[in-house]
């Protein structure tokens, strides 16, 4: 299996556990448009690696996670039904997003 240009990781920080079954969507933006790349679904550990190509061209990129599905399946109300995370791929290096969740916050980084 190849590894995609772009990954993440979903942490349930609430619950102090990944965040299995979350779906992640990857779009790219094109003028105002936004066109769907690639879809994948978070595994055990919380992680998408198959997001995707091995290689993207420089622009903007948003990862859309689907929280509201992910929590309603564990019976949990949640604030955010999605969380969307914009960000710019600039070079031919790896682009890991991680998002650390819970029913009433988030955060993100550039990770490695």
């Amino acid at each position: 299996m190849s590894v995609s240009h772009v990954t993440t990781h979903v942490l349930d920080t609430g619950a102090g556990r990944p965040a299995a079954g979350v779906a992640v969507v990857l779009f790219h933006q094109d003028g105002d448009t936004w066109h769907q790349l690639a879809g994948s679904v978070t595994d055990a550990d919380g992680r998408a690696k198959d997001l995707g190509p091995e290689q993207l061209a420089p622009g903007r990129y948003r990862l859309n996670f689907g929280t509201g599905d992910y929590y309603a399946a564990l019976g949990t109300a949640t604030f955010f039904p999605e969380v969307d995370l914009v960000f710019e791929v600039t070079g031919v290096e790896h682009y890991h997003v991680p998002l650390l969740l819970s029913p009433f916050a988030y955060s993100t980084y550039r990770g490695s």
